[in-house]
C-alpha cells in the first residue's frame, strides 16, 4: 500500500502508447478481480483500448516514472469525455485497491473538473459502492441517474418470437444496414446523448471487437418498403470461446434493443427480444444481462415481462452549477 503521506501527481495525455494501454488495462483488471465489478463503462474502455478518443488522467504517487515503469506503479486512473455539450464533461475512474483511501480519486476527480470547458462533470460509478458514494459526497456531488443492471436466466422458458404482421426480421449486413440502425439508433435514444448520439464510427468500432458476431445482431424491416424499423444488437462477454478476452463466466447481454417510435408495431420489441435471447442460449450460455435506464418505466415493464430481474445499478453525480 502507499504511503498516504506520498505526494499525488496527476499527468493528463491525449494519446495513449501500447506499453501505457498495457499498464492500464493490468490496472483495470486488478480492480475488476477485486471489486467484482468492471470499473469503466465499454464507451470509456474501448477509448482506452485504442488510446485515442477522450482525455486520460494517470494517478501516481512521487515515486512513479511517468517515461516508463512497472505498473504496479500506477495508482489511479481517469477517462474524461469533453465533447458532450449538452449534458457536460463526463469522467469515470479507477483507483488500484493497494492504492486507495489516501486521496487519489479526490484528485483524479479534482484533475478532470480542470479539464471541463464550463466546470460541469458527471461522475460515474460502477455499483452502488460506500466509496463512490463518499468520494461524491466530499466533492459536494449529488445523485442524478441510476441505470439499472437486470439479469435472467437462459435455463428458464423463453417467450415465442411472435413477429409482428407486415415485419420480416433478419440479421445485420454491415455493408448496407449502418445508415438505417444509427436512424433507429437515434430516433429511439434521442433523450440520451451517449447512446442515441452514436456515429458510424462507433458502429465500426464495434464491429471490429472480438466480440462481434453478425448472426446475434437482428435487424427488422418494413415487409413493404424494406426500411430498418428495429433492432436487437446481442452480445457475448466472457469467458467461454465465445470470441471474448474478459475473465468471468460468459454471459449474454441484451447489447442494444430500439424500436423506431416513427413506425411503432406492437409486439416488435418483444419479438426481437425473444429472438435475441433465443440466440443466446444456442450458444449454451446460462444468463442474459442488459442495462437500462431506472426511469424507463416501458423499458422496464417490458423486461420484466420477459423474467429479466433488477442485479445491479451504475450511478451518475452530478456537482451543481
Amino acid at each position: 500500500m502507499s504511503d498516504h503521506n506520498s505526494v499525488i501527481s496527476t499527468v493528463v495525455l491525449d494519446h495513449l502508447d501500447a506499453t501505457q494501454v498495457d499498464q492500464l488495462t493490468q490496472l483495470l483488471n486488478g480492480a475488476t478481480d477485486f471489486d467484482g465489478v468492471r470499473p469503466l463503462s465499454e464507451h470509456a474502455w474501448l477509448h482506452l483500448r485504442t488510446g485515442e478518443s477522450g482525455l486520460h488522467i494517470i494517478g501516481f504517487f512521487n515515486d512513479w516514472d511517468v517515461n516508463g515503469v512497472d505498473s504496479s506503479h500506477i495508482a489511479g486512473y481517469a477517462h474524461v469525455d469533453v465533447t458532450d455539450l449538452v449534458e457536460g464533461t463526463s469522467v469515470e475512474l479507477v483507483v488500484a485497491p493497494e492504492s486507495r483511501n489516501a486521496g487519489m480519486g479526490r484528485a483524479l476527480v479534482e484533475q478532470a473538473l480542470k479539464l471541463s470547458p464550463d466546470g460541469r462533470l458527471r461522475l460515474w460509478a460502477h455499483g452502488l459502492t460506500t466509496g463512490a458514494q463518499s468520494l461524491a459526497d466530499s466533492l459536494g456531488f449529488v445523485l442524478s441517474r441510476s441505470l439499472w443492471q437486470m439479469r435472467r436466466s437462459l435455463f428458464a422458458p423463453l417467450p415465442p418470437a411472435e413477429i409482428p404482421s407486415g415485419v420480416s426480421v433478419r440479421t445485420f449486413d454491415p455493408e448496407t444496414d449502418i445508415p438505417g440502425v444509427l436512424a433507429v439508433n437515434a430516433r429511439a435514444f434521442a433523450n440520451l446523448p451517449d447512446q442515441g448520439g452514436w456515429t458510424k464510427t462507433d458502429i465500426l468500432t464495434r464491429l471490429k471487437e472480438s466480440w462481434f458476431n453478425a448472426e446475434g445482431f437482428f435487424v427488422a424491416v418494413d415487409s413493404d418498403t424494406d426500411a430498418i424499423i428495429g433492432f436487437h444488437w446481442t452480445k457475448v462477454h466472457g469467458s467461454g470461446g465465445h470470441g471474448s478476452d474478459h475473465s468471468h463466466e460468459a454471459i449474454g447481454e441484451v447489447y442494444v434493443l430500439a424500436v423506431d417510435p416513427q413506425h411503432r408495431v406492437p409486439g416488435l420489441g418483444r419479438a426481437l427480444s425473444a429472438l435475441g435471447l433465443a440466440y443466446l442460449r444456442s450458444l449454451g450460455l446460462r444468463q442474459a444481462m442488459l442495462y437500462v435506464d431506472s426511469s424507463n418505466e416501458r423499458a422496464i415493464a417490458l423486461y420484466e415481462s420477459l423474467k429479466f430481474v433488477h442485479w445491479d445499478t451504475d450511478v451518475m453525480y452530478r456537482r451543481p452549477i
